[in-house]
């Protein structure tokens, strides 16, 4: 999970904003656990100490690491993440936002399944023409991930790598929910305080 931006749009730090009385990473890492993942990696950047010290007070089951170069850039924490995973029987990578807090652990488990039936080298959800998270990334793209190009990062790869056998619709909004402004955040706080089931995405990632 890449939690090391500056949240520059939001203001604080969306790793640790509340929602539903819990975190943001803690309800991310729930729900992979829940999914079976076996392994969750949490890449910290700004502010690392205290959101470390923060989120093991919270009792988040996740290996919390530290990205020293995560000034520049997103795909710096991606590529970090990777060196934290990256070890001999490890088959893939399982890439999320800490800004898409709400997707549902049966998201998660329906791309690891996917991914077990066909081994496609990029599994993600999808929903019409909208792509959302996690995405699932084959060891086969890893060296592709390393030498690419920072200023695009892992798009291109997904990109050309993503098919119809590795693109699972889902029903499910949270995997589409990106709370990237301090309005999106109250839009969605008032929604889940008005008891609504599936509040209308305040942005999508594409």
């Amino acid at each position: 999970m890449l939690a090391a931006g500056m949240s520059t749009r939001m203001g604080r730090p969306k790793a640790t904003l509340p929602l539903g009385g819990e975190t943001f990473v803690r309800r991310i890492v729930k729900a992979f656990r829940a999914a079976g993942v076996e392994e969750v990696v949490v890449v910290l950047g700004g502010g690392a100490s205290s959101l470390e010290a923060a989120l093991r007070d919270e009792g988040v089951d996740a290996r919390l690491i530290v990205n020293p170069d995560f000034e520049r850039g997103q795909f710096s924490s991606v590529l970090a993440g990777l060196r934290a995973i990256d070890r001999p029987g490890v088959l893939a990578m399982l890439l999320t936002l800490v800004d898409v807090p709400l997707v549902a652990p049966s998201t998660v488990r329906r791309i690891l399944e996917r991914y077990r039936a066909t081994g496609a080298p990029v599994v993600r959800p999808v929903r019409g023409d909208q792509h959302g998270h996690p995405v699932l990334i084959d060891r086969s793209l890893f060296s592709r991930l390393r030498s690419a190009d920072p200023n695009v990062g892992a798009k291109a790869i997904v990109r050309a790598h993503c098919s119809e056998t590795g693109d699972v619709p889902v029903d499910d909004e949270g995997a589409f929910l990106d709370i990237d402004t301090p309005e999106d955040y109250a839009r969605v706080l008032t929604d889940r305080q008005a008891g609504e089931a599936s509040p209308e995405p305040p942005s999508e990632k594409r």
